[in-house]
């Protein structure tokens, strides 16, 4: 099963398409290719387009309000469905780069619809014949003015969705698993990979959101952010000799959909009580197919087992029975989903922070000082502050320290680094509830404005939350996931950050709805635009007593999912101990495969001898 596996995992090819099957396994460009150096490309991608990207999170909600007129709630809607739809359309941009074109080329042809919906955005902001007039508050986009703002908004969700859902894995490819040494750099890469974006969102929400929310010069900042991002794209497609590159190859949602058909359709046969007597391709077969690799059978939702029942008298088809590989792609995919679902909640609690703790701020004191005014839209610096020196101390202190003890390559597991976020999240909402009543009392009581720097409980907290939860399910989802699916998988951590926007849309309408019936006021918690009369500070308190139900939830699903391999690195492993040795150093491997390939007569004579020794040969 190992050498199945590594077989597998080493079965890349590069853009000329020599794959590892017909090219030496351990040629030159195999050894040269990859590692940090590839992904340093993906690194400053993934921070030059995370200027516009993030500073447009949080800035947005104010271009909204005070540039196209909308009111408090619709422009934190808008917002919320625009992110949201972002994140989803990312599972696009996974299956294209699993099934159909090249992850990298994915991202390029995303990138193509990013730029030009940072263009048109660009124009509008730029033109005022296509804003509603400055000092008419009451008018809104009409017309073919509303037509180009919500053209603009599409191309933009479809870029910015596209590219995150292929971007992950093209760093994540550069590093192959079934190699020790590899397998930490692969855990060190996410956490890289996310101080890049944090190093780029702190530029945004500072110098763009500056420019932007103080300066007014909103087509300027939009400019600038376009300018960024072409840079990345093209930086990024330098890096094309550089990067390990797989060749997409079946559709994986076919494939899904073909065991649960499968398992319908034989529901009627008995399982075996050996598993060993389930479908299984010969090694044969699996030489034949492309990246690849066999998984052990697992007792969890046996009823798909069914597909992998092979009927007396009938002949292995795609349609009438399943490898047992297959169906175990099914369970991964199946177990995953509670976990995905039971983080859902906190990326709720996250737009509470694009939107309503941003307008917290400007009914704040925002002086830093006694000339310089903090824009209320880059608070969300406080959080990227945490998470930039966090970061480094976490990757290169708390997980070796920790490694020590668990053997593993990232410290502690996927889901336990999950489970810490949810925790944290729920914290932060309980203390931006505090800071509410805060806030109010003091500007209602005293006509006093406290500190915008309260905001930074919420906020840091929340920062460290979102250190340890996203880049724990970005690494659980492509470390758990079939080798064929790992964009897609990748992109699930993106899906759960759509559904929690989403679920804020619903709450904040359902929640005003509720309250209003119930209130003497009729009006609902949050409706209106004066924050210093809706009460705020109750749909925090809500959300943090829904985050605590929902961690419950998490534990239950962490506790029921069953990994589908430990990786270790310490302790009783003593084969992975002389794999990481033998291959700590690809110069060296390379000079070996040179020497051993410099002189064939050297081979022939070796050869010549073992024959003319007896006693070298065995014996019967």
């Amino acid at each position: 099963m190992a050498a199945v596996d590594e077989k597998s995992m080493a079965m890349e090819v590069d853009e000329a398409g020599a794959s590892g099957e017909h090219a030496p396994p351990q040629s030159s460009w195999r050894l040269r290719k990859g590692g940090y150096r590839a992904t340093m490309f993906v690194f400053v991608m993934s921070g030059l387009d995370s200027v516009g990207f993030v500073a447009n999170m949080v800035g947005l909600v104010i271009y909204f309000i005070v540039v196209l007129h909308f009111d408090l709630a619709e422009a934190s809607t808008t917002l919320t469905n625009f992110m949201g739809a972002t994140f989803l359309i990312s599972l696009l941009g996974g299956f294209i780069s699993d099934t159909y074109m090249t992850r990298l080329n994915t991202v390029l042809v995303f990138g193509i619809f990013e730029i030009l919906g940072y263009g048109l955005l660009t124009v509008q902001a730029h033109k005022s014949s296509l804003r509603p007039p400055a000092t008419c508050f009451t008018c809104p986009l009409r017309g073919g003015n509303l037509r180009l703002f919500e053209t603009t908004l599409c191309l933009l969700a479809v870029g910015f969705g596209g590219t995150r859902g292929a971007l992950p894995a093209l760093g994540a490819d550069q590093f192959d698993k079934s190699n020790p040494k590899e397998a930490r750099q692969l855990t060190s890469y996410f956490n890289w990979l996310l101080l890049s974006v944090t190093v780029g969102a702190s530029i945004g929400v500072t110098f763009i959101v500056w420019l932007s929310t103080e300066k007014n010069r909103w087509a300027l900042a939009f400019f600038i952010c376009m300018v960024l991002t072409v840079a990345g794209f093209i930086c990024l497609a330098a890096g094309k000799p550089f990067y390990r590159v797989r060749v997409p190859g079946d559709s994986p949602m076919l494939k899904l959909i073909q065991v649960v058909i499968v398992s319908i359709r034989n529901r009627k046969l008995p399982l075996p009580d050996n598993a060993d007597e389930l479908y299984e391709m010969d090694e044969k077969d699996q030489s034949k197919i492309k990246h690849e690799e066999v998984l052990d059978h697992t007792s969890q939702l046996r009823f798909f087992d069914k597909a992998a029942v092979l009927a007396a008298g009938t002949s292995p088809e795609p349609w009438k029975v399943c490898p047992v590989t297959q169906v175990e792609e099914l369970k991964i995919i199946i177990r995953m989903l509670p976990i995905l679902a039971s983080t859902v909640v906190m990326n709720t609690c996250l737009a509470q922070l694009q939107t309503f703790s941003v307008e917290q701020g400007r009914m704040m004191d925002l002086s830093l000082g006694h000339s310089f005014k903090v824009p209320p839209a880059s608070i969300p610096v406080i959080p990227l502050v945490f998470m930039s020196f966090l970061l480094p101390l976490y990757n290169m202190l708390f997980v070796p320290f920790v490694r020590r003890f668990t053997g593993r390559p990232s410290g502690i597991s996927h889901l336990q680094r999950v489970g810490i976020g949810l925790v944290l999240s729920a914290a932060s909402m309980a203390i931006a509830a505090v800071v509410e009543v805060k806030r109010r009392n003091a500007f209602v009581h005293h006509n006093e404005q406290i500190s915008l720097f309260w905001l930074s409980f919420q906020y840091g907290i929340f920062g460290i939350a979102d250190m340890f939860t996203l880049v724990g399910l970005m690494e659980f989802f492509y470390s758990e996931a079939p080798t064929g699916m790992r964009s897609l998988s990748t992109s699930l951590s993106y899906l759960s950050l759509s559904l929690g926007y989403f679920l804020n849309t619903v709450l904040v309408q359902a929640i005003n709805a509720v309250t209003a019936r119930l209130a003497r006021s009729h009006r609902g918690w949050i409706e209106g635009t004066d924050l210093n009369i809706i009460n705020l500070d109750l749909f925090y308190w809500f959300l943090s007593i829904l985050s605590c139900l929902n961690f419950g939830v998490y534990l239950l699903c962490a506790t029921w999912y069953k990994y589908r391999r430990d990786y270790k690195i310490n302790g009783t492993d003593d084969q992975l101990k002389q794999l990481q040795q033998s291959q700590n150093d690809p110069d060296d491997q390379l000079k070996q495969l040179q020497q051993s390939h410099n002189d064939p007569d050297d081979q022939l004579k070796q050869l010549q001898q073992s024959q003319n020794d007896p006693d070298d040969q065995p014996r019967t």
